[in-house]
């Protein structure tokens, strides 16, 4: 369970319970030198959209390179930026960037990344998707104090090319540090990658998708549980940005990192998008459709092809996961691409992409069942098979080595949730009781979704490390409230 005890390690003490249409989620109370905003929230609007232009995130550069590992430093800080025009905004950062860095990675060699805590809050960072030796996976509760604390992460990158990202993972600060600015991309590729024609360089986009709800003053107002009037949609930090795109192949990497936000991107007139690879990298095959679902915390890979458009032309890039209370004209619009330019293209997008090795026989079957408190009643938790967190508990022991089947379900009627898995990647057997063979769920993965009542069957083999890792929905929120569980490896 969570105690008090865990929730003032982490620095923060649930209180309440706030509704938000069938999630009901626990308020957190602001830290003593962050007060909550007591400005007026600001009407998103009138935002004029597609006024800005769409960053793109800084790629930071090692300070240090030998024969086998790349170095970095980064300190955690927090800086004001201008995200709404003509206001700004207080957030929480990695060296000062919003949107957060990108670092560039190749199988097989290593980085190292000193992060240094300038924050008034704990942080732990976890490289999301990443396999890599406990000390380095930023637990829940293995913390960087405030104030200038330090810990230097190292990742081997043992594993195959994989689209990872990076964010704070304190526990019951993890929400609001996210909230606040806390994530970064980290790409990570191979030979089998680079052999491949696919849009590179210039043409290759980083793009972290997220929502927000800002005050009259620009600042950013955090609230647990209320993702229903975080109405303004960030793109690389600015809301609803256009992107000057050349008539050609892109490639455009989405992640997700809003707290609760689940997107279904489209393009506005539903022409092709070809996705290439999800959480652990390519797909074996492109998967070519018109729609694109990201939960928090997933990733996809995609090819536009802007060559269909004619120079002077726009097209934007839509969601449509709108919930009946929200705005489609805010909510549901994204990025403006405007093709301003032809450009000669001889990126290629193969018929296969990769080959993944045949799934080993497992021997171990395990369930699992989401599920969170839908009452309203003060109090209200969720659980993993009926339990809460408690850091000092092991949930699931596992036998190093050991490839083991789980189906994980989710018990509620009305929450989504979606599942992510520390350490390994992991292959989507079963969705209800049907075998994934073809789409977007037969590559690689670390999350999956689960809507009310959905079931997932997932395969894994636990090798490289040994020691306790956590599984858990990536809804923030719902971690916060206890649906998150230890497994240890042995």
């Amino acid at each position: 369970m969570i105690t008090r005890r865990t929730a003032l390690r982490a620095g923060v003490a649930a209180t309440s319970i706030v509704g938000t249409g069938g999630m009901l989620l626990p308020a957190v109370t602001a830290t003593a030198t962050e007060p909550r905003a007591a400005a007026a929230e600001l009407d998103v609007t009138g935002i004029a959209k597609f006024t800005q232009r769409m960053p793109l995130a800084p790629v930071l550069q090692p300070y240090l390179t030998t024969n086998t590992t790349s170095y970095y430093r980064m300190d955690l800080k927090e800086v004001s930026r201008e995200i709404v025009p003509g206001l700004t905004t207080r957030v929480r950062t990695f060296n000062g960037s919003f949107p957060g860095p990108v670092i560039k990675a190749e199988s097989g060699r290593r980085v190292v990344v000193r992060q240094t805590n300038s924050l008034s809050v704990p942080t732990s960072i976890h490289l999301h998707g990443a396999h890599v030796p406990q000390d380095s996976d930023g637990s829940p509760m293995d913390v960087i104090a405030p104030g200038g604390g330090s810990k230097t992460y190292t990742y081997p990158n043992t594993q195959p090319h994989a689209n990872l990202w990076f964010h704070d993972h304190a526990h019951h600060m993890e929400s609001e540090n996210v909230f606040r600015g806390m994530t970064g991309t980290y790409l990570l590729t191979d030979d089998i990658e680079r052999r491949l024609r696919l849009p590179s360089g210039s043409y290759d986009i980083p793009i972290s998708l997220r929502d927000a709800r800002f005050a009259t003053t620009g600042e950013l107002i955090y609230e647990m549980g209320d993702f229903h009037n975080r109405n303004a949609i960030l793109a690389n930090g600015k809301p609803w940005p256009y992107f000057e795109v050349s008539a050609r192949k892109y490639r455009f990497r989405f992640t997700n990192t809003a707290n609760q936000r689940f997107f279904d991107l489209r393009l506005a007139d539903d022409s092709e998008i070809v996705q290439i690879g999800t959480d652990g990298g390519l797909l074996p095959a492109p998967h070519r459709t018109n729609t694109v679902a990201i939960s928090p915390g997933e990733r996809a890979d995609v090819v536009i092809d802007f060559s269909r458009y004619p120079v002077g032309s726009t097209i934007e890039l839509v969601n449509k996961d709108v919930a009946p209370f929200e705005s489609a004209d805010t909510v549901g619009k994204v990025i403006q691409f405007r093709i301003t330019r032809s450009a000669y293209d001889n990126s290629v997008v193969p018929a296969t992409l990769r080959t993944l090795p045949p799934l080993p026989a497992a021997t171990v079957t395990r369930d699992f069942d989401m599920r969170m408190d839908e009452t309203g009643s003060p109090g209200s938790q969720a659980y993993i098979n009926g339990k809460t967190y408690d850091m000092d508990r092991i949930d699931t022991e596992i036998a190093y080595g050991a490839t083991e089947i789980w189906t994980v379900k989710n018990s509620n009627k009305f929450a989504p949730h979606n599942f992510h898995m520390h350490l390994v990647q992991f292959r989507v057997l079963e969705r209800n009781g049907q075998p994934v063979t073809a789409g977007s769920e037969t590559g690689l993965k670390d999350t999956v979704p689960l809507k009310p009542g959905e079931t997932v069957k997932l395969q894994a083999t636990f090798t490289g490390y040994r020691g306790t890792y956590v599984y858990h929905c990536h809804l923030f929120d719902h971690g916060a409230m206890g649906m998150m569980a230890n497994m240890r490896i042995s």
